[in-house]
């Protein structure tokens, strides 16, 4: 055997090829940026979180991608529920790579775990305990962030979320002290005749229909402190074919409504960065935006 730094190398018992003994506690020299950061998504989701964050945070950010396995995945509240020990799988895994905050993507998985608004914040304590980690939910993130801006009266734009999806959502809200004065998706607003067809989009729409549904929620609910949008939609620009997400669109909202835009994107984004001490580099709508202050 021969000694190489920190590292043993050495023929394993079967002579097939060289095992290597890395150190588990990650040093700063160890690291390759100076903040890193973790995101996952439910499974067959290509999600553009880590493109994102990585896009308008600073160069001493790295991020890191992990999508979850589970084979027979259709997006059901039931599946969520029951894949729920997945998130530490993925916590375990991005602390055992060096990473300093990890973000779960998708707004459903709180809702749909039971715990309650108390329970989730519990979870992800003892997950960023027992990880030695920062970990949050998009689902929790938004609750938070909610409180951050000091709003009571909000209205939800849906958007492609199915009904037991976005009533879970509301739930959550109302326990969290939220006055939710509207809600209602993509359907509901009269966008698609069906909910099949706002389906088979695959959470992709065009351009246009950010402003429209959200000029539409603001009519229904003219009196909330703020407008939210759920889960993790994407709008495609035709000229281009490139899709944004809330985050991207925030700025311009703000500006058409008078009124805060909060996404499940923006909140998760925003909690990462405080838990990083950092903030984005880009101008973004006003959550992020207060960060930069």
């Amino acid at each position: 055997m021969r000694m190489f730094g920190p590292h043993l190398i050495g023929w394993n018992t079967f002579g097939a090829g060289y095992a290597m003994l890395m150190p588990e506690t990650w040093k700063p020299e160890h690291k390759l940026f100076v903040h890193q950061v973790g995101f996952t998504c439910p499974p067959f989701d290509y999600d553009a979180a880590p493109s994102d964050f990585l896009r308008m945070a600073p160069e001493t950010v790295g991020v890191h991608g992990w999508m979850m396995h589970a084979p027979d995945y259709r997006h059901g509240l039931d599946q969520r529920r029951d894949n729920f020990g997945l998130l530490e799988d993925f916590a375990h895994c991005m602390s055992r790579n060096g990473v300093d905050v990890a973000g779960q993507v998708g707004s459903n998985w709180v809702h749909a775990s039971g715990l309650g608004v108390e329970g989730i914040r519990r979870f992800c304590m003892r997950l960023e305990e027992r990880c030695g980690i920062r970990f949050h939910m998009a689902g929790y993130a938004m609750i938070e962030a909610l409180r951050s801006i000091n709003v009571e009266k909000i209205a939800l734009n849906a958007a492609y979320h199915l009904p037991e999806w976005w009533q879970g959502t509301v739930e959550f809200l109302k326990e969290a002290g939220f006055d939710v004065v509207w809600a209602g998706n993509f359907h509901d607003q009269g966008w698609f005749e069906t909910q099949e067809e706002v389906n088979s989009r695959r959470w992709i729409f065009e351009a246009d229909l950010a402003e429209k549904s959200f000029l539409h929620v603001a009519e229904k609910a003219p009196d909330a402190d703020a407008y939210l949008i759920n889960g993790m939609c994407n709008f495609r620009d035709v000229r281009t074919g490139l899709t944004k997400r809330p985050v991207h669109l925030a700025k311009s909202l703000e500006s058409l409504l008078g009124k805060p835009v909060v996404g499940h994107d923006i909140a998760l984004y925003w909690r990462v960065f405080k838990s990083l001490d950092t903030a984005p580099i880009s101008s973004q709508g006003q959550l992020l935006e207060g960060l930069r202050e």
